[in-house]
Parts: structure tokens; sequence; C-alpha cells
């Protein structure tokens, strides 16, 4: 029988089970690049407007730590390399690392797997179909925010090679999440280990980016590789092929691992338990065992952010201070360097609080994944109540995502400017973002606790903070919309005068919606 046997009818099942997994990557990314072009004419119509934006926008070090650096702001095709770009690449990664790890590992760890090698399936058939459906998922990617882009005014050849971009990572990453397929345990470290890869290359590349890193530096990552394009500059597909390169690369080693592990298990060999329950004889422990492993990973994902943007913010202060255009968009009008630096830290360390919101909603997830996986009644029929098995999870989710931004905020300020805005500020401005941070763990627990259906507005809710937050007052948005995000109600702590009562109402809301997990878990059913 052939290694690949089976693979028409596996795909083409699996293909149809999964599209509408895949229909919101391909949906948000396209919205992403289109929206750029449409909204660009809109909101810029002159030139005075499209140069004010250049000289705000076109050396701010934070945005280049997300967006990636703005080459071309006077014209729309410019505008959305800049914006979609960098954002539209790591996002085709998650879809791709999520694809490939759904179809392949997923698939053995909840027994599916095994139920189809029973029949005439080949040992590289599940591999071979997830790997297949990550390309068609990053080809189709590229091809429909290609042609919606263009339909909505977009440049033929720039918007060809922005979306190539996107292919190009979802390619990268097939490869990517195939390996780490074959090395993890499990399905769930499979996709960590994914995520976190690319994580880390995102924040790497943004780094270089915004510290003025020399050119060479593009090539340090593989998302520099698809920045080196410069879409709606030069226009250059050649760095594309290392990328196509590195996909096949990753592929056949995926395979070559796939020949040597045992079913069911990784290349690293999983470790055996304890051979006592030790102190996980509670709700509270089981909830911080469950999570320990992601805790850890998320805390010393903090530290590190805290040293970037510390080593970051010790050198803003003299290029804010000297372009007040630039301090009207990061620094809401600062002048001078230590208002201009508190500015920028405020901002960076919003940036983080929504991170660290992903910490908080991944504990909320990981709750309902549980309780679909039947794992959950099995505690409920003995003496544990619901109110407290809900409310371990949330404590974890809480403390965890508030102990990171304090992780943050220290690293943040041993590394950052000790001149003109002392440890103690840093700390206090990180500590006084927790409360909206809650406020975004919180949606994602009421959301569970009431309403599993909708639990993805947790997601959403981070997602909206970060765009009102952080590309809100680029594209003048009214001061009522830039309200909704729960990070414009932080204050800075180390200003002359300080606003409490918005964090004080952050607080009320979050409250609410915790009230809302707890009264909708107790009334609904459990699975």
């Amino acid at each position: 029988m052939s290694a690949f046997a089976g693979t028409r009818p596996l795909l083409r099942v699996s293909a149809r089970q999964d599209a509408r997994n895949i229909a919101p990557w391909i949906a948000g990314v396209t919205a992403l690049s289109a929206s750029s072009v449409l909204a660009y004419a809109w909101i810029f119509p002159d030139r005075e407007d499209r140069e004010a934006l250049a000289r705000a926008l076109g050396g701010n070090p934070a945005l280049s730590l997300i967006f990636g650096p703005a080459r071309d702001l006077l014209t729309a095709d410019g505008f959305n390399a800049w914006r979609a770009g960098g954002l539209g690449a790591f996002f085709a990664a998650l879809m791709a690392i999520l694809v490939v790890v759904r179809n392949s590992r997923a698939a053995e760890d909840s027994g599916q797997a095994e139920l189809l090698a029973s029949g005439v399936m080949g040992r590289q058939t599940r591999l071979g179909v997830a790997v297949t459906l990550g390309v068609v998922a990053s080809v189709a990617l590229g091809i429909v925010s290609f042609l919606v882009t263009v339909a909505c005014g977009g440049g033929a050849a720039a918007t060809c090679i922005l979306c190539a971009t996107f292919t190009g990572a979802g390619l990268m990453f097939t490869g990517a999440a195939a390996v780490t397929a074959q090395i993890s345990s499990d399905a769930r470290t499979a996709t960590s280990l994914g995520v976190a890869t690319a994580g880390v290359l995102y924040v790497l590349r943004g780094y270089l980016d915004s510290s003025g890193a020399p050119g060479w530096t593009d090539w340090v990552t593989p998302f520099g590789w698809l920045e080196a394009t410069h879409p709606a500059t030069d226009n250059r597909v050649w760095p594309l092929l290392p990328a196509v390169a590195l996909a096949v690369v990753l592929v056949a080693v995926a395979f070559a691992l796939q020949e040597r592990r045992d079913f069911g298990q990784g290349a690293v060999a999983t470790r055996p338990g304890p051979a006592r329950g030790g102190w996980v004889t509670s709700p509270w422990g089981l909830a911080v065992r469950l999570h320990r492993g992601p805790l850890v990973a998320w805390f010393i994902a903090f530290a590190a952010l805290g040293v970037v943007f510390g080593n970051l913010a010790s050198s803003i202060g003299d290029v804010l201070a000297a372009n007040p255009a630039m301090a009207e968009t990061i620094a809401g009008g600062a002048t001078g360097q230590r208002a201009a630096t508190l500015g920028f830290i405020v901002t960076i360390l919003h940036l983080t609080g929504m991170i660290a919101a992903v910490l908080g909603v991944q504990v909320a997830l990981r709750m309902r994944a549980e309780e679909v996986d039947y794992r959950v009644e099995p505690l409920l029929a003995g003496s544990l109540r619901r109110k407290v098995y809900l409310a371990s999870n949330l404590v974890v989710a809480l403390a965890g995502s508030a102990l990171a931004m304090a992780l943050a905020g220290v690293t943040m300020s041993i590394v950052g400017p000790r001149e003109d805005i002392s440890a103690r500020d840093i700390i206090g401005q990180a500590l006084a973002t927790i409360p909206a941070v809650w406020l975004l763990v919180a949606i994602a627990f009421a959301a569970v606790g009431a309403a599993p259906r909708i639990r993805l507005i947790g997601w959403l809710g981070i997602v909206a903070s970060f765009g009102l937050t952080i590309l809100g007052p680029t594209f003048k948005l009214p001061d009522w919309a830039l309200d909704i995000s729960p990070f414009r109600h932080v204050p800075a702590v180390a200003a002359s005068s300080t606003d409490w009562s918005g964090l004080a109402w952050l607080c009320v809301v979050a409250l609410a919606l915790m009230a809302v997990a707890f009264v909708g878990f107790r009334r609904r059913d459990v699975l």
C-alpha cells in the first residue's frame, strides 16, 4: 500500500469540514488589506493630509514594532503595505499553524486518526492532507485578498506582491506547524510551540525595525524576508524564494520525523506524571496545575518583552521630543523629553496589556475545551460546586495576567530610562493597566460562562481594543468611539495630574461581567 493511500477522499472530507474554520481568517486578512485602501482615500484625501501622516508615522518606533517600517505613506498602496503587510503575514502564519495541527496531531489525540487508520490509509496520508490544507488555505488567502483589494482600488502590482507575502507566511508556518506536530506530545503543545515561534520571530522583527538596526538584519527572521519585498515601492519578488525554500525544507523534515515517531507520541517523549497527586487535591490546585505550563511560558515571554520595550524606551525620548507630529500620535502631543518618553511608555504598556489579555482569554477558552472534552462533568458530579470551579479558573486568569503585567513593568524599569522616568513610574503604569486587562478577560469569561456559542467575543474584545487604541487616533475616530477601548481610561500615573475615575469604572464593568459569568454558568447546561 502506498504511503499516501487514501489522500484524495480524506482531503475532500477534511476540506469540507475545515472550510468554516479557515474562512474567517481569509476574510479577516482580506478586510485588513481592502479597508486600508478604502480608508486612505476617505481619511486622507489631500496631499497635505498625507504628508502630515508621513511625518507623524514615518519614523514612529512603536508603530514600526507592530506594523513594520513605513516606506511610502503618500499613496494608498504604500499605506496598505505598511498597515496590512506585517499583521497580515502574522495572521496568515497563525491560520496555517492552526489548520495543520488541527488536521494532523489533534486528530490523533481525539482518536479520529486511529479510526481512519484502520481502513485503507497510508502512514503519511494524514500529514499530507494537513500540509495540503495549509498550502491551499495560504494560496486562497493570497488570491482572495488580491482580488478584493484590487476591486477596492489597490494597484495590481503592489497588491500582488503584498498578498504574495501573506501566502509566503502561510507556507512557511505550514511547514513549521508540521514539524511541531511531530515533535510535541499532543496537539495543544504543538499549537503552543508553533504560535510561540511565530510570536518570537515577529517581535524580533519588530525590535530590529524599531531600533534602527542595519538593513541586513531584515534577513534575521522569516518575517523580515517578506518585508524585504518592499510592496508599493520596489515590488521585489525574489525575497519570496527563500520563504518557499524554507517551507519545502520544513515539510520534508516533518515527513522524515513522521516516519520515525510512534503513533500518538511525539519525537520528544512525554514526561511521566508524579506518583502522587501532591498539592492537586482541590479545584484551586487543579486549575493551577492545568495552566502551569502555559503560564510559565507566558511569564518568560513577558520578561523578554519588558527587556525589548525597555531598551526602546531608553532611547526614544530624544526622537519624540524632536518630532512634534510623532509625539501627537504616540505621546498625546507631549513636549519635552520626559513627557514624550512617558507617553511612549504608556502606549507600549497598552500594547503589553493587550498581549496579557490573550493569556486570560486562553484560560477561559481552555475551561470551555475541558468541558467539551467531557472532563468537567465528572468533577461536578461530586461535591464540587460550579461557582468554585469557575472561580478557580477565573482567579488563575486574573492573577496570571496581573503577574505578567507586573513582570513586564519590572523588567522594563530595569532596562528602560533612568534619568527622566523612574522605575517606580514604569512599574506603577504597568500596574495601572491591569484593570483594563481584567475587563477584557472578564468579557471572555462572561461569554464562556453564560453563552459559550459566542465565546470568540473574547478575541473580538482584544482586536477591537487594539484597533481603537493603536490605530484609532490615526484614523481620526471620534472620542466616543475611542472611549470604547478600556485602555483609553488608563491614566498616566506619572503625569502632573492623574484622574483615577477611569480605573474605578473599569473595575465596576469587569465585576459586572464576572457576575454574568457566574450566573450564566450556574444556570446553563454543562456538556
